[in-house]
């Protein structure tokens, strides 16, 4: 493993580290690392929202544009002043989540492959972020607003494209015009309107993209900014006089952070860095990495065109057009190579990976051609064989999760799926008729598949709220769920190890293990929930 590859590991570790601390603090459903990318939507809409009715009271003349913001904060503190404080601390936060967001698809590899489209519409909108969020700084016309211009001017001047000096504009007050401040306004206005567009595209890939977190998540996010704004209100500082050169200012790190930096070095050095930076996030998603894994295959003499491949599709790779057998109305899976995530979800949807079907060669109508359900019910197959008179447990688990290899005992049976969303939910009927005292079902956290909606759509069809579900419901200590990391598998043995002491007591109990109850779901390794 090189120095790079390793860093990166550890810096994922770390952060996986993080994220379940929260877990534990929240819960997976409410851990605000989980739903960065919708609290972002909430952030911008609440930004959007404000800044309405701060557009309403701003005064674009050069006299009145710092009359006006102020006036907010001074006389009009209970609405006006609560509302300005909210509009830019929301602004705030919709950056600092956008930041985390990129980063965290950056260290969990989310850049590649089907993803790279999403990446790539993702990076322009850091740009219309900053832009907006700058522009909205020099819109109060203070003293931090008139250093900020200048001081862009300057930046921008270094490139030899304008005819005359953009600082010329900030060199004496008789320069700035009321067209000025009404052109900041057009900029600050129009492009949100590019940034609603660029996020409208940038989840044109996804299906059942999450744009809004938890209603619980939005009320607190929303009522922490709201207590931010009353306890710490936005002011604007001294207004802007360009007779004079603005001594010490306090810095908006969030949205000038480079300016100081230009100062300490170069415009040169600040482009630079610029250009550098974004480069590099546009290369990344082209620069070597793994083999793409194979697409979805369809097998239209098995394929009666159900849909249910096209609406637990996490990426939208999957469309139905018309069968060639001729017959009308019925429709074919077709899967869109460029957006097919190679999870095998969509096996998991199709309600002929049955292993039942009486067969010899068990071909599905949608299959991963690397590992395909008819294999899956030979390896089960063998692996109950095995386990014939061992009161064993067979365990279900995905590549992404944690590692089956790490459960030991003569009395497992361990299958690792390329996702926990591609068993299909007969497998556990299959098995507890084939012998197997209970079923382990495990994968990523709640709320944190590796391809989005694995967990959802596995915990919806065992317990009967999705098809296909299970003909026959396993009893509570006979199928269970646990959902669990890579790294950790200790907690994941604790989980087969209270399974085994529960499936023998029921044992001396003489009780079935197949009767008409639920099964457990163990959110996470350390708390059970039982679905109603």
């Amino acid at each position: 493993m090189s120095a790079s590859s390793s860093n990166l590991s550890s810096a994922l570790i770390a952060y996986q580290r993080i994220e379940h601390s929260f877990d534990s603090a929240f819960g997976a459903g409410l851990n605000p690392w989980r739903h960065l990318g919708a609290l972002g939507f909430l952030f911008f809409w609440i930004v959007a929202l404000t800044g309405l009715y701060l557009y309403v009271v701003l005064d674009t003349s050069v006299d009145g544009v710092y009359r006006s913001i102020n006036w907010l904060s001074r006389e009009q503190w209970y609405l006006g002043g609560v509302l300005r404080s909210l509009h830019r601390y929301a602004a705030d936060a919709f950056l600092l989540v956008t930041l985390l967001h990129l980063l965290r698809e950056f260290l969990l590899g989310r850049y590649t492959g089907f993803r790279h489209f999403s990446w790539l519409t993702g990076v322009p909108l850091l740009w219309f972020i900053y832009i907006s969020g700058v522009v909205g700084v020099w819109l109060r016309w203070d003293q931090l607003a008139q250093f900020s211009a200048a001081t862009t001017a300057e930046w921008l001047d270094w490139l030899p494209v304008f005819a005359t000096p953009l600082i010329r504009n900030y060199l004496s007050a008789n320069a700035v015009s009321d067209r000025l401040f009404s052109l900041f306004a057009f900029v600050h206005i129009g492009v949100p309107l590019l940034l609603i567009f660029g996020l409208w595209f940038h989840i044109q890939r996804i299906s059942r993209a999450e744009v809004f977190p938890p209603t619980a998540l939005s009320a607190g996010s929303l009522l922490a900014l709201l207590a931010l704004s009353l306890a710490l209100p936005v002011t604007s500082q001294a207004p802007a006089d360009l007779s004079l050169v603005p001594g010490l200012l306090p810095l908006d790190w969030f949205y000038l952070f480079w300016q100081p930096l230009m100062f300490a070095t170069s415009a040169g050095v600040v482009w630079a860095l610029v250009i550098g930076g974004s480069l590099l996030l546009f290369v990344l998603p082209v620069l070597p990495h793994a083999a793409a894994a194979p697409i979805a295959e369809v097998h239209p003499d098995n394929c009666n065109g159900c849909r249910r491949c096209f609406e637990d599709c996490p990426y939208a790779a999957i469309v139905m057009v018309p069968h060639p057998s001729g017959i009308a109305g019925r429709q074919l899976a077709q899967v869109i190579p460029d957006l097919c995530a190679s999870c095998g979800i969509c096996a998991g949807a199709c309600p002929s990976s049955t292993p039942f079907r009486s067969t010899a060669e068990l071909v599905t109508g949608i299959d991963m051609p690397q590992m395909p359900i008819g294999a899956l019910r030979q390896d089960v197959e063998r692996g109950l064989a095995q386990l014939e008179g061992r009161n064993g447990i067979v365990v279900f688990g995905c590549d992404q999760g944690a590692s089956l290899s790490r459960l030991v005992g003569e009395d497992l049976a361990r299958f690792s799926l390329i996702c926990t969303g591609m068993l299909p939910p007969s497998f556990v009927e299959y098995a507890l008729r084939g012998g197997a005292a209970g079923v382990l079902v495990t994968g990523c956290r709640e709320g944190g598949c590796a391809f989005r909606l694995g967990n959802r759509w596995t915990e919806e069809r065992l317990a009967g709220l999705r098809e296909p579900h299970l003909r026959a419901r396993p009893s509570r200590k006979a199928l269970r769920i646990a959902w669990a990391d890579r790294g950790e598998e200790a907690e994941l043995a604790d989980v087969v190890e209270d399974m085994r002491q529960a499936l023998a007591a029921e044992r001396l109990q003489n009780t079935e293990p197949i009767a008409d109850a639920t099964a457990d779901t163990i959110v996470s390794p350390a708390r059970t929930t039982a679905h109603g």
